[in-house]
């Protein structure tokens, strides 16, 4: 018979609005204005309450709390009754993250979040007739709107009746995915049909009624939930989730609100339904459930023990994992493993990065050395140009670590399986499921999907209806994947196991390059100048304490916390530049407290350490033996001298002074004597004319903007740049993406740009035995671009030293240097270690790939010759003809109309070297930029300590700090050239025992101490962590 599954669909609409049996209004409240977290906070604040009549009256204001109050008593035909609230703003968009939210509170109790997903909640399942209810509703605005409604009203939801239409609802919306003659269609459609022939619904709820309701739900029962069941080709492991962005839309203070309301409505459904399991992700969430709603959080810790959900995911927050360093990386694993395991005796095994935009290539081995051993994320289906061709996969990073990854491939309910897009915030609905399974490319190795359902960013998680579909789902209905409710480490595990050793299983091979989201890289480029400054000082301030432990105890409080709060801006929507301006005023704030926090924790050791000498003490804080530039700010001197009898004539500058120092030990100082320079200070510097220049290294030629047009390497024989082209370029391109402002920048940028050209001024202000500096000032639009150019007589760098007062909106502000190296690839660093990308465009992978990340240094190097460009703050990089470009500046508009529209501080280098990158050094050229020495007055002349060092140039020591044990200390270091590399560590101190350790600092064998040296072997590209104790 024709139109069987309109008629059905007729039925179950009428079923759907029979369900709701009885209606009583609830119109009359008392409210008053405050974010208050429990009743007893509304009911003493002292303001006054007001009424609140809902057939009239509105609510007022964005980003606005208000409590609304009210009683209830049960009326006789809701006793032995189930009693329902529900609660409407009137408001109905895609996006509730920034919408009004409600908590239900019911006799002073945390009840349920109200969204616009879970507007019903219930209150009992047996009504009490002359019973009193106390109803409070804490009352969030959102972002989006001005003026609200208020709906609420009482309702009786007969179970019987909507059981039927679940029954009823859930396979005929399976009906989207298959063919109309699907032979497995039609035999559920014939018992859809034969089930409504059974209904009599023309008096509902009378005795008849209610009879033929019993009798077409016993029959759909046994005809398609027993004789048609039982089927699992084809499985759905589902998990009830909620992501929820740390800051996006809203503040960090506003996800502190959204974490209760949503667990609370997570933990009201995980009452009503006892097969319900759920996962959640990111330890800051939990610690501020427990620290606003403890009662809420002591619910979740019960769930947790009664394994119904599962705490999994890896890292603190979830951390963009392009602009975060390793170290940071490895902090994000062990603070975020920590909590975990010691609130809940949980032990992390999956990265669940459902949304995080690019994952580089070093993170499996930092996964691995974590104890994380599989990684899930949807992200890589927004790509713009290719689709990934596997979903279950090993993915092996840059040192070969390899780790089982699975990506999600729920799609939208009706969503084309064509399409590339999929998502972690799925429909339990049988049109998603099977859509996820027919998106699904491994099937030839898997049977199993795994789905993470339900509304994230406030949205309150899954939603009853969808845990109405499980139910009947799990029945393994014939032609339908089979739901179940599973934990995503679980499905990890049998994944694991199903996929061992068959040599179909895909390997994907380095990063996972998003597609997308490219201007991430770039914007609130003070946010990423901070994130950086902030890894590095605590860094160094780790390293400082260690040295200063015999004078000052270590700040192991102080950095547990510091640590935190770095991590916690390092969420996706924070450290990329893509949250609201809101985000931005409090992290400055917040990096301005911790700078602040770091420099008088830094100055205590530093002077705790040098004393009262008389000598000038130079601290290096990087992990090689450094000969560079030193400011030396107040202190004054004309020359220093060290053990060895080598003077160091310092230049004054309008700043202080600056000197140029040798044999700087690696993690650690050298003590100078202050002394009269006995040789005249000469300059190495000509101005030839008012456009050359001569340097030790080079002959620079400005043409009359300011602009290289000439730079000579004379050791080499090189001309630097390409003939004709111009270095040290500013350009302005029109940045106006097809959507996501403060995310993208689209291929078709370069299509339109300015040239920055017009000098204001252009002056010589140093020139001294150290170092010669230009200066100018540049203006275009309404921004100005002011430059402190550097040249040095013993460092073969270039500074650029920039300060940039940017009013421009839309518009990305890069700097080119094309250069004269002839190659077809560029070298990028990443976290502990570097990549190669292909700078053409041959492939649709490689055109993709216009605008790339790198960390500190990117490399163009051809056979012999090459050229290096270091940054201090900067991560967005492009290639093109060996043009080397540098994004600076990106000033989207949306969600934020005045991202970097302020003043900018920034330093880059260029660094023409003979050879390879890396026989040139780059990776510590890199660091000096990027870890400036510091001096001290003090000191005794002649001191001389290096805590550690390593005897190869390609083992990079990174980190040295107290073991988070309290015993002993730490030690990090990678290698970073690709190379097997026996290294010799020696380590200052009476040291007992040596551990190599993961990166949990986990010891897992002892390593040969002798004199104070561990001999110590490290595969390409790995990192490596030893303990001492």
């Amino acid at each position: 018979m024709d139109f069987l599954d309109k008629r059905v669909g007729v039925i179950c609409n009428e079923l759907k609005k029979l369900k709701v049996k009885q209606v009583f209004p609830l119109t009359q409240w008392e409210y008053k204005e405050g974010n208050f977290i429990h009743p007893e906070d509304a009911l003493k604040d002292e303001a006054a309450w007001e009424n609140f009549d809902c057939k009239t009256m509105h609510w007022y204001g964005k980003d606005r709390h208000y409590w609304f109050h009210t009683t209830y008593t049960v009326p006789e035909e809701l006793d032995g009754k189930s009693i329902w609230i529900r609660v409407s703003s009137q408001i109905d968009e895609w996006d509730d993250g920034r919408n009004p939210q409600f908590i239900v509170f019911v006799n002073g109790e945390v009840y349920q979040g109200i969204d616009m997903n879970h507007r019903e909640c219930l209150i009992t399942r047996s009504g009490k007739a002359g019973e009193t209810l106390t109803i409070d509703l804490q009352a969030y605005t959102g972002i989006m709107h001005e003026e609200f409604a208020l709906r609420t009203q009482i309702e009786e939801i007969d179970a019987e009746i909507e059981k039927l239409y679940y029954d009823l609802w859930v396979p005929l919306a399976a009906f989207s995915r298959m063919e109309a003659d699907d032979k497995n269609r039609k035999d559920i459609e014939y018992v859809l049909n034969e089930t409504i022939n059974l209904l009599d619904l023309r008096t509902p709820y009378s005795e008849d009624f209610y009879r033929s309701m019993r009798e077409a739900s016993a029959y759909i029962r046994k005809a398609l939930y027993e004789d048609m069941a039982g089927y699992e080709d084809v499985i759905a492991t589902c998990i009830g989730h909620t992501h929820i962005d740390v800051a996006w839309w809203w503040t960090v203070a506003q996800t502190r609100e959204k974490v209760g309301r949503s667990f609370a409505t997570v933990l009201k459904l995980m009452d009503e339904y006892p097969n319900y399991k759920f996962m959640s992700s990111q330890p800051q969430l939990y610690a501020f459930l427990k620290e606003r709603y403890p009662e809420l959080y002591e619910k979740a810790k019960q769930r947790i023990k009664e394994k119904r959900w599962e705490p999994e995911g890896g890292m603190w927050v979830e951390a963009d994992c392009n602009l975060t360093s390793g170290e940071s990386l490895v902090r994000q694993f062990m603070h975020g493993k920590r909590f975990f395991k010691e609130e809940f005796g949980v032990d992390n095994r999956i990265l669940w990065l459902p949304d995080v935009f690019g994952y580089s290539g070093a993170l499996p081995q930092i996964m691995k050395k974590c104890g994380i051993d599989y990684f899930m994320t949807t992200k890589l289906a927004w790509n713009q140009f290719n689709k990934v061709p596997y979903d279950t996969m090993m993915w092996r990073g840059i040192d070969g670590t390899e780790v089982l990854t699975h990506l999600i491939t729920t799609l939208g309910v009706s969503q084309p399986i064509k399409d590339y897009f999929t998502t972690y915030n799925g429909m339990l609905h049988p049109d998603a499921i099977m859509g996820g399974w027919m998106r699904y490319q491994n099937k030839d190795i898997n049977n199993d999907i795994l789905v993470s359902y339900g509304y994230g960013d406030g949205g309150g998680g899954p939603t009853r209806e969808m845990l109405e579909t499980s139910i009947r789902m799990e029945k393994g209905i014939k032609g339908i994947p089979k739901v179940r409710q599973e934990f995503s480490r679980t499905y990890f595990e049998e994944l694991e196991e199903r996929v061992k050793g068959d040599r179909r299983l895909p390997v994907w091979e380095g990063e996972f390059y998003f597609e997308y989201h490219r201007g991430t890289y770039t914007s609130m480029a003070r946010n990423k100048r901070s994130n950086r400054k902030a890894e590095l000082g605590l860094m160094d301030l780790e390293l400082l304490s260690v040295l200063a432990q015999a004078q000052a105890a270590y700040p192991a409080e102080e950095l547990d916390r510091m640590w935190k709060k770095v991590l916690i801006n390092q969420f996706h929507d924070i450290l990329p530049g893509s949250a609201i301006h809101e985000v931005y005023e409090v992290t400055k704030e917040e990096y301005a407290a911790l700078q602040k926090e770091i420099k008088a924790l830094e100055e205590e050791r530093l002077h705790a350490l040098v004393g009262d000498g008389e000598g000038i003490t130079i601290f290096n804080t990087t992990g090689h033996d450094r000969s560079d530039i030193v400011e030396l700010g107040e202190i004054h001197a004309e020359a220093l001298k060290d053990a060895e009898g080598v003077i160091y004539p310092v230049q004054k500058t309008a700043e202080g002074a600056v000197v140029y120092v040798e044999h700087l030990p690696s993690k650690g100082y050298k003590t100078f004597a202050a002394v009269s320079s006995e040789i005249e200070q000469k300059t190495p510097f000509v101005l030839v004319d008012d456009h050359t220049f001569e340097t030790p290294f080079y002959t620079i030629h400005l043409d009359a903007e300011g602009r290289f047009d000439r730079i000579y390497d004379k050791e080499n024989d090189r001309e630097v740049l390409q003939d004709g082209k111009k270095g040290n370029q500013f350009r302005m391109y029109e940045d106006k993406p097809m959507c996501f402002d403060n995310w993208d920048v689209d291929i078709y940028y370069t299509e339109k740009y300015w040239d920055v050209n017009d000098v204001i001024s252009m002056e010589w202000t140093e020139c001294g035995p150290v170092r010669a500096t230009l200066e100018m000032e540049r203006k275009e639009s309404n921004s100005v671009i002011h430059q402190k150019i550097h040249f040095y007589a013993d460092s073969r760098r270039i500074e650029f030293e920039t300060y940039v007062d940017w009013k421009e909106h839309q518009t990305l502000l890069k700097v080119h240097f094309p250069v004269n190296v002839h190659t077809d690839e560029a070298t990028f660093d990443v976290q502990f270690g570097n990549l190669t990308r292909k700078v053409h465009t041959n492939t649709s992978w490689d055109k993709a790939r216009f605008e790339s990340c790198g960390q500190k240094w990117i490399d163009l190097s051809e056979g012999h010759y090459g050229v290096s460009m270091l940054n201090d703050c900067k991560y967005g990089h492009s290639v093109k003809d060996s043009d080397m470009a540098l994004t600076l500046i990106k000033s989207g508009i949306e969600p934020n109309p005045v991202a970097d529209q302020e003043e900018h501080y920034f330093t880059y280098a260029i660094y023409p070297h003979a050879e390879k990158w890396q026989e040139a050094k780059t990776v510590e050229q890199a660091y000096d930029l990027n870890q400036p020495a510091i001096a001290v007055a003090g000191g005794k002349p002649g001191s001389l300590l290096s805590k550690a060092s390593v005897d190869r140039s390609n083992v990079v020591l990174e980190t040295i700090k107290c073991a988070e044990s309290g015993h002993g200390i730490i030690i990090r270091m990678y290698e970073s050239e690709n190379a097997l590399t026996k290294t010799n560590l020696v380590v200052e101190g009476n040291y007992n025992k040596a551990f190599a350790c993961n990166l949990l600092e986990e010891e897992e064998a002892e390593l040969e101490l002798k004199d104070g040296v561990v001999c110590v072997q490290l595969k390409p590209y790995e990192v490596v962590t030893v303990k001492l104790v």
